[in-house]
């Protein structure tokens, strides 16, 4: 039977739950075992597909088409877990099962409650992805923050499962705030002891504490926590500030967590170290032989975790090619209002990432046009091979204020548009085309040469296509489709041979890549930079 490491967060959000359950793990992998992880959200929506990047950061999409949160982005790059729609419920999705059978009469005769009918929902849900990954551990991140009205059914719901399964099956690890005051020169730890208070009121209590905080954790501070929240002393795990996400391992390896958790459940695993992913990931990581600045020109540039598969893609990318990037974050409506060279003349390379809607594209397509004209490397994403694409029919096949039916429902050359199957659909929801889809590679192509095979699979997300009453056109003008979905034959890569380095793709390479296995794009994308700045590999 598999066994649960339920993850709660206290006192603020965005204290690195998500990164803590990915690196655990990480280290249980590590030590032989079979390993999945699972996000409960306690937002109203079914799945995180119609939510703004502005307010929830990207949508992660798996191999089965399911949208959701960008945590599962980080359990897939720290892990072998393959995830899918069943690795992300929230009260939506709880909430709409549980009515949908209601309607069905499966609870006939009965009032439908929060307890047991929304806590067994969740339960079952819970348990049906350890029976069907097959796993030894299921580590389940739980949203939000210790307090929040919105998660107290999930809380409910690992409390119950917890007292099911008994404590060899089942642990909480609490991770919450130490702040450091810098007026007072003093660590605080009075918001720990109230977000554990606030959990022991539900009837949760903690195993371990994981303390986040930017100054180390000094004995007494530990001895005080321990203390006050009626856990062991070696049960209270520092997690100080790192530079990159991808030493969070091996710090809580050195502090011991790994071998507790081992412990506390009574898992029977091999005890391995991190060689291979310090040597691999973080010493490149921490010390980088080359160093290349390269553009991000987007929609949603102000919000961190917008493009956060991106950013990490690109990391990855680089630590392939032994190198840093500086990455510059360019708003595309700046580059409208005060053109492209102000932001692009200093860059080595460039990627325009997907996205929906009209704001901004004119900046994309400028700097897309730089890109070309320069030659400076190009990598397009989405909507940005779709920008790539109208680009090139007005500047390249002269196709004069070429457009997506997206932005201009009545332009003359629609390069880019809609969907056939797209036409008849009404909801917003789960209804773009969505997840794994194969794709077709053509023979002495840039694509080709960076998958080193003829066929892939890659994740979709979007509702509109390249035209292929527009493809002789732009093959006589020198594009190169080089990547097909062969069952209704739709343009999935588009390269310029005659450039350094210009590929743009519909699909989302992002999604795929991992720190110690870069995206064969990211890879190729970041090697072309590297010789754009050294002249050398």
């Amino acid at each position: 039977m598999a066994k649960y490491i339920f993850v709660t967060g206290g006192v603020v959000s965005s204290l690195g739950k998500g990164i803590t359950a990915s690196s655990l793990g990480k280290l249980l992998e590590t030590n032989g075992l079979k390993v999945t992880l699972m996000k409960c959200d306690p937002y109203i929506n079914v799945d995180a597909g119609t939510m703004n990047p502005y307010q929830h950061g990207e949508v992660y999409v798996t191999e089965d088409g399911a949208e959701t949160d960008l945590d599962l982005g980080h359990y897939e790059r720290f892990t072998h877990a393959k995830l899918g729609s069943a690795n992300n419920i929230t009260t939506g999705k709880i909430y709409y099962s549980v009515i949908t059978k209601e309607r069905k009469g499966d609870y006939l005769g009965k009032c439908v409650q929060i307890i047991p009918h929304i806590t067994d929902e969740i339960k079952n849900s819970i348990k049906h992805v350890a029976h069907e990954q097959n796993v030894d551990v299921v580590i389940v991140e739980i949203g939000g923050t210790v307090g929040d009205i919105e998660s107290l059914p999930f809380l409910e719901a690992i409390r119950q499962l917890k007292l099911e399964l008994g404590r060899d099956y089942a642990i909480n690890i609490h991770v919450t705030l130490v702040p450091y005051i810098k007026a007072a020169g003093e660590i605080k730890t009075k918001p720990t002891q109230h977000s554990v208070g606030t959990l022991r009121e539900i009837g949760i209590s903690p195993d371990i504490i994981i303390c986040r905080t930017e100054k180390e954790l000094h004995k007494e501070s530990r001895e005080k926590i321990a203390l006050f929240c009626n856990v062991d002393k070696e049960a209270v795990i520092p997690a100080l500030d790192v530079k990159s996400i991808y030493e969070v391992p091996q710090m809580l390896r050195e502090e011991g967590l790994d071998r507790l958790v081992v412990r506390l459940l009574n898992l029977k695993c091999d005890d391995e170290d991190l060689t291979e992913w310090q040597n691999s990931v973080v010493k490149v990581v921490r010390s980088p032989s080359k160093e290349v600045p390269i553009a991000v020109v987007g929609k949603y540039i102000i919000h961190q975790d917008a493009y956060k598969s991106i950013y990490e893609a690109l990391s990855h990318g680089g630590i392939a090619n032994d190198a840093r990037l500086l990455i510059k974050r360019v708003d595309s409506e700046d580059i409208e209002e005060h053109g492209v060279e102000k932001y692009l003349s200093d860059v080595k390379g460039l990627l325009v990432p997907g996205g929906f809607g009209h704001r901004g594209i004119e900046g994309k397509i400028a700097a897309i046009r730089y890109a070309r004209e320069q030659k400076i490397p190009f990598f397009g994403i989405c909507l940005g091979m779709q920008t790539a694409v109208i680009e090139f029919a007005r500047n390249v096949c002269g196709y004069e204020k070429a457009n997506s039916t997206e932005f201009d429902k009545n332009t003359k050359y629609p390069v880019i548009s809609l969907l056939e199957e797209q036409k008849k659909i009404k909801g917003m929801g789960a209804s773009m085309r969505l997840g794994a889809y194969e794709c077709v590679l053509g023979k002495i192509t840039r694509a080709h040469q960076a998958y080193r095979k003829d066929k892939i699979q890659e994740r979709h997300r979007h509702r509109y296509e390249f035209n292929n009453k527009y493809r002789e056109a732009f093959t006589k003008a020198g594009m190169v489709f080089s990547g097909i979905y062969p069952k209704d034959d739709l343009v999935e890569i588009a390269e310029l041979p005659q450039h350094p380095w210009f590929i743009g793709c519909q699909f989302h390479p992002e999604f795929k890549s991992k720190p110690d296995n870069a995206h064969p794009l990211f890879r190729e994308f970041i090697k072309a930079v590297v010789l754009a700045k050294y002249g050398k590999e």
